[in-house]
């Protein structure tokens, strides 16, 4: 699948995204899908290629209680108006992924309330049940109930889902709470869907555990770089990085056996405008997703710099879920609320460099330096000559950098060069080839 090695998604909460109703009060039909057509060449302008959509099909309020895997949410559209998302976005070189939710179902899936009239009904051996009878939940949450991934007929159910939708344009799919399911139902369910369609990407959603055996053990390509998420912003929120280093050398691990997809943001974490008090240590951020090894992905609204807080509470996802407008208005990012001009175009910058160093996609990380402040990176091209230095300042000093030598300064705030060292003042950050390097 070369096509993942230079993919960078924008990933999109589409009911949020079009302003839908999430409360299950107002189910009414409309179109909206169709709105993130024209946001498409937002996308390009951002410099990324890849449509990541959250859920789209018909659920009860946030997406993710499905009612049918086969029937697009009223409040989104109809099918013909996710084919034709999905046909626009190919006739742009867009890559397109949807969002499956394969562990659990809503209270209004038919199977379940078939279930629930009658516990004999064939349509209840789908559903896992506890100790004392009663019907499996989703950690706990009453409205999400947990399906039997040991039933052949689940398998079977999620593989002709798999397939019918990747047989109508889907390029890929993020397999939602996959660390919930055992390893041998996607083993079982992904190999019928990669004949039909040997290039499909299939990432799974991991929080924590053991990343390669997910990978391994399920046939996923991916799953979710949460362990890096966590050491980039705890590490720039605390002014610690010693804890990113230790994150660094897992990532490295990883990228042994696999290649994660990392992010800073998505639909439910806090944004990292937010997650981080110091302004000044945003860009930090940034840098670091699109220097390291990984599929770089984007949550709309992080590359214009949007601010929000999640919160434990019913509709404490809403904020950082917002609405944006139907279309964008004039440059890119026009109309959003709040948004920074600044911030977006960090992330060309940053998108850009890594589209011309695309052996970053695997690179590895060397700690050349390290303290509570300051991190000083080699980026390596595994096996080859490749070598990008990463320099970051969280400090009140000037940070100067002789070894690695560097070579070209590339891109950077508050850096330059003098004579063999790079410099890189109070809060900067940079980014440069090494001296003598092949990148």
């Amino acid at each position: 699948m070369d096509w993942t090695e230079h993919v960078v998604w924008w990933h999109v909460y589409p009911l949020g995204f079009v302003g839908a109703d999430t409360t299950g009060t107002d189910r009414s039909p409309a179109p909206r899908l169709l709105d993130l057509v024209p946001w498409l060449d937002h996308l390009l302008a951002l410099g990324a290629n890849g449509l990541a959509l959250g859920p789209v099909f018909e659920s009860s309020t946030h997406g993710y209680d499905t009612t049918d895997w086969f029937t697009i949410d009223p409040r989104l559209g109809t099918e013909a108006d996710l084919v034709a998302l999905i046909e626009a976005a190919h006739a742009k070189g867009v890559r397109v992924m949807l969002d499956g939710v394969f562990n659990h179902v809503g209270p209004a899936f038919p199977a379940l309330v078939e279930a629930r009239r009658d516990p004999g009904a064939e349509a209840a051996r789908l559903f896992r049940r506890e100790p004392d009878g009663s019907l499996a939940t989703f950690e706990g949450h009453g409205g999400l109930v947990a399906l039997d991934h040991g039933s052949p007929e689940v398998a079977r159910l999620v593989t002709e889902v798999l397939t019918y939708w990747s047989d109508r344009g889907a390029d890929a799919w993020r397999l939602d709470a996959a660390y919930a399911v055992p390893s041998g139902f996607w083993a079982t369910v992904l190999p019928p869907l990669r004949r039909l369609h040997p290039d499909v990407y299939v990432v799974g959603e991991v929080l924590h555990g053991d990343y390669v055996a997910a990978v391994r053990d399920g046939g996923l390509d991916s799953v979710t770089q949460y362990e890096l998420w966590q050491g980039v912003w705890h590490s720039l929120q605390e002014v610690n990085l010693h804890e990113l280093d230790w994150s660094l050398t897992r990532h490295n691990g990883f990228l042994e056996h696999f290649v994660p997809l990392t992010f800073v943001g998505n639909h439910d974490v806090t944004r990292i405008a937010s997650q981080i008090d110091d302004d000044r240590h945003h860009d930090h951020a940034i840098v670091l997703l699109f220097v390291l090894g990984g599929t770089p992905t984007v949550y709309y609204g992080d590359e214009l710099g949007l601010r929000a807080v999640k919160e434990e509470r019913f509709g404490g996802d809403d904020a950082v879920r917002p609405a944006f407008p139907s279309a964008p208005s004039g440059a890119p990012g026009a109309g959003v609320v709040d948004a920074a001009p600044d911030v977006l175009a960090l992330h060309q910058l940053l998108i850009g460099l890594r589209r011309r160093h695309p052996w970053l996609h695997t690179a590895r990380s060397r700690t050349a330096s390290v303290g509570n402040g300051l991190l000083v990176l080699e980026m390596t091209g595994a096996g080859s000559d490749d070598r990008l230095i990463v320099a970051l300042n969280l400090t009140d000093d000037e940070l100067r950098v002789a070894d690695p030598a560097p070579g070209a300064l590339l891109a950077g705030r508050d850096a330059g060069l003098d004579g063999d060292t790079l410099v890189v003042g109070p809060h900067g950050w940079a980014v440069a080839a090494a001296a003598g390097a092949a990148g």
